[in-house]
């Protein structure tokens, strides 16, 4: 019997990780539509911009995404994954084109405003149904790990930007530069219409609404604390998306190139320390033991930035630079499983929902802030103010929950 469920099981794991594959890609498209704009805000600088102005706009597919990402999980609480991805991801097509031939035409500001804040809206429902999409086909055991592999999107997305579009924004023009979120959103639209199934989740069969369930908010402050946590720890992960690009080049005069490829062996890095975290959180059977590591590594990191920039010491900079941003982007996967596996599927939408916008309330208002900082007194300041969120970030952490190991997935043979 167990050697004529072999291959159903090794189909059953095939699938599952076929679809995380596509999940992911899916993903990407919400990181380079959020976070795209701040690679062409140097090439805007040079052309007469200001610094607060690019961050403003910058923020812009931020307010889109927290206005709307509530509303994309609720859609996937009841319509599914599949559905719901591929109407959001087709808005956010939409505008990322609509942004790339704004900015290509040299057309007024509050057009290419528009069309970033239509991008960033279409983009609310990818993070919060491919966190669904991990809960659902993934046990608890694999889970950390499948998190922290489709929490590389966000810096595979941040690579792929840092890579290309400052330079494309030199050689090409803005326009050029702005196209590249386009592509990947296409792209992962084709891979949500060729490879996204919905997990099972009640009788109805993969895309029925999830049974009935008691409200997690209401039971404690578990799912509460979480959230707060994470838009502190969001901070830093912030500034260094944005600005790292600007303070290379500008503050300390690297070439488009060269600090494009910096901040891509960034990311790639904190890919796979998002991996290792939930790797590690499997093992361990905590989800909340290592994000108080990953947060007081955070903290120092962002400290040792503000002092080796204050410095003046370029490389010694750039090389902690490196540290901090791997710290900062550590626990994310590591919330996400927590909050999806406490909410559950008839819940999990929302929740997650829930936690990204409160993050991205917390980017969209920092950013112009920090833009601001930084333009005033400098970027050691900024660093240094952004170390503090990661130490008042510690004693709202949680203990964990029971480990609720050991139960599999109902996987869709259909």
């Amino acid at each position: 019997m167990a050697d004529g469920d072999a291959p159903d099981e090794q189909a059953g794991s095939l699938r599952r990780w076929t679809v995380l594959g596509c999940a992911l890609i899916a993903a990407m498209t919400t990181t380079t539509a959020l976070s795209g704009f701040a690679y062409v805000i140097p090439a805007l600088h040079r052309e007469g911009m200001s610094l607060a102005t690019a961050s403003a706009l910058a923020a812009v597919p931020t307010v889109g995404i927290t206005v709307a990402i509530i509303a994309w999980g609720a859609a996937l609480d009841r319509f599914g994954e599949r559905r719901v991805l591929l109407i959001s991801m087709t808005v956010t097509l939409a505008g990322t084109v609509g942004a790339a031939l704004a900015a290509g035409t040299g057309t007024a500001t509050p057009v290419l405003a528009a069309m970033l804040l239509i991008g960033g809206i279409g983009s609310g429902a990818a993070n919060g149904a491919s966190g669904r999409i991990v809960v659902g086909w993934f046990p608890a055991e694999l889970r950390g790990t499948a998190m922290g592999i489709r929490q590389m999107a966000q810096p595979l997305g941040i690579a792929l930007c840092a890579l290309t579009m400052p330079v494309l924004a030199e050689v090409a023009g803005i326009g050029a530069a702005m196209a590249v979120p386009a592509v990947v959103t296409a792209i992962g639209l084709v891979a949500v219409v060729v490879g996204i199934t919905d997990p099972q989740t009640g009788a109805g069969g993969p895309g029925a609404p999830a049974p009935a369930a008691a409200n997690p908010y209401r039971q404690d402050a578990y799912l509460w604390r979480i959230h707060a946590f994470s838009v502190l720890l969001v901070i830093g992960q912030s500034l260094i998306w944005t600005f790292v690009p600007a303070w290379l080049m500008i503050a300390h005069h690297w070439s488009a190139f060269s600090a494009g490829l910096l901040v891509t062996v960034t990311q790639v890095l904190g890919a796979f320390g998002r991996i290792a975290a939930g790797r590690i959180s499997d093992r361990r059977r905590s989800r909340m033991r290592p994000v108080r590591v990953i947060a007081l590594a955070a903290a120092l990191a962002m400290g040792a930035l503000a002092l080796t920039d204050w410095l003046g010491t370029s490389a010694a900079a750039a090389a902690v630079m490196v540290v901090a941003a791997v710290a900062t982007v550590a626990d994310n996967g590591l919330a996400f499983t927590a909050i999806a596996e406490t909410a559950g599927p008839a819940w999990s939408g929302r929740a997650l929902g829930v936690q990204n916008t409160a993050q991205y309330v917390a980017v969209a208002a920092s950013t112009p802030l920090l833009g601001r900082l930084i333009a005033a007194t400098g970027y050691p300041a900024a660093f240094a103010i952004t170390a503090l969120a990661p130490v008042l970030a510690l004693p709202l952490i949680p203990r964990d929950r029971p480990w609720q190991g050991r139960e599999e997935p109902v996987l869709d043979e259909t």
